[in-house]
């Protein structure tokens, strides 16, 4: 099985920036599809960011795209969202999550795996 385990939530300004990293452990995510979800409060999770195992092409939600890089570090079996120009609209849990194989979008539903989230608040 697959345990992530997310850090780098925090409280942050307007305008300020967040680096998320999410580890995984217990097998190697090297040909896992990985990807960033978010909740804000009385939300339904939504898609952020993900990442084919080969790191390209990655996708992005529509809020993500132009403040939001999501890269990997297969060596350190590591996830990461780096969020700049955060706005109040940013706040939520953030959520790691992978699936073995392919991408299949942003959507919640492919992916079989979960961190239990890291809170951002801006």
């Amino acid at each position: 099985d697959v345990q992530l385990v997310e850090s780098g939530g925090g409280s942050v300004e307007v305008g300020g920036s967040l680096r998320l990293s999410c580890v995984a452990s217990g097998v190697s995510v090297s040909y896992y599809c990985m990807g960033w979800f978010r909740q804000a409060a009385g939300m339904e999770r939504e898609g952020v960011a993900i990442i084919p195992d080969s790191g390209a092409p990655t996708s992005y939600g529509a809020s993500a795209k132009g403040r939001f890089t999501v890269s990997r570090d297969n060596a350190k079996n590591t996830l990461y969202l780096q969020m700049n120009d955060l706005d109040p609209q940013d706040t939520a849990m953030y959520y790691c999550a992978a699936r073995q194989g392919s991408c299949y979008g942003l959507r919640t539903s492919p992916y079989n795996y979960w961190g239990q989230g890291t809170q951002v608040t801006v």
